[in-house]
């Protein structure tokens, strides 16, 4: 279960989409999850996940890594959909005591569990497609104007980092621990689900040890380094939008456009 978990990691292969700007991706993907929520209809959705297909084959993902971003997310798009689906006013089709299955509730449990996993596989195919420094650096440059307030939109943007970043060290430290407490007869996988919490207790307090500690060295090595925030600080490589990035926004606003005729005149 803990493979499966992609969040901030990136695959770095050749293709259109990793070459694009990291702005133009940050700003393409909320847009797509606004329009995402605005969508309704069997035609709108539809193009929505064409969209989706289409920019995993141009970045060269695998459809099976995006497949996976999807797996840990199953139960909480099952409870939706079964929230959506028992609690949903309309005409009954089945009821037992205050429980009932309406027509409108199918069709919205449905419609919920499909925006969930389009907005999960679009977030995955951003940080697939876009390393964590230069997606950090795009938020840092985008909230950029937040600093006239003086909202600390550097230090948010290093925290965005760090968190990304170690996402996966996490990840690896906590199965690491996992597979160390089996080998000495703990069980994490039989009993109920009282007895698989408890059972979790011997990883999480040597996984907090170690998290703290990570952080400690962090701090050491940035303060060794004579960090001092973002002030005055240059950019090895900077962002920089070229006419591909022009051209993935006005492909952008015509999908958009799309969606948008689909929701208003088609079912």
């Amino acid at each position: 279960m803990l493979k499966d978990i992609t969040i901030g990691q990136y695959f770095p292969v050749e293709s259109p989409v990793h070459h694009l700007d990291s702005r133009t991706k940050l700003i393409l993907s909320f847009a797509f999850i606004i329009f995402l929520f605005l969508a309704q209809g069997v035609a709108a959705y539809v193009l929505c996940a064409a969209g989706i297909a289409a920019v995993t084959l141009v970045s060269r993902i695998p459809f099976k890594m995006l497949l996976k971003s999807l797996k840990p997310i199953a139960f909480l798009a099952a409870f939706t959909a079964l929230l959506n689906l028992l609690y949903t006013p309309g005409d009954v089709l089945w009821q037992w005591w205050i429980f009932k299955i309406t027509s409108q509730g199918i069709e919205r449990s449905i419609y919920m569990v499909v925006r969930i996993v389009m907005l999960i596989a679009s977030t995955s195919l951003l940080t697939y497609t876009t390393s964590p420094v230069a997606l950090t650096d795009a938020i840092e440059t985008l909230f950029r104007p937040l600093n006239k307030i003086h909202l600390p939109v550097h230090e948010f943007a290093m925290m965005m980092t760090i968190a990304l970043r170690f996402i996966p060290t996490l990840i690896e430290e906590t199965e690491k621990i996992m597979n160390a407490q089996k080998a000495r007869g703990a069980d994490f996988e039989s009993g109920n689900l009282l007895n698989r919490a408890k059972a979790l207790v011997p990883v999480l307090v040597p996984l907090f040890v170690s998290a703290f500690r990570r952080a400690d060295e962090l701090s050491i090595a940035m303060e060794c380094r004579l960090y001092r925030g973002g002030e005055g600080r240059t950019r090895l490589k900077q962002l920089k939008m070229g006419k591909n990035d022009g051209v993935a926004f006005a492909i952008s606003i015509l999908f958009f456009a799309c969606v948008m005729i689909a929701t208003r005149i088609l079912p």
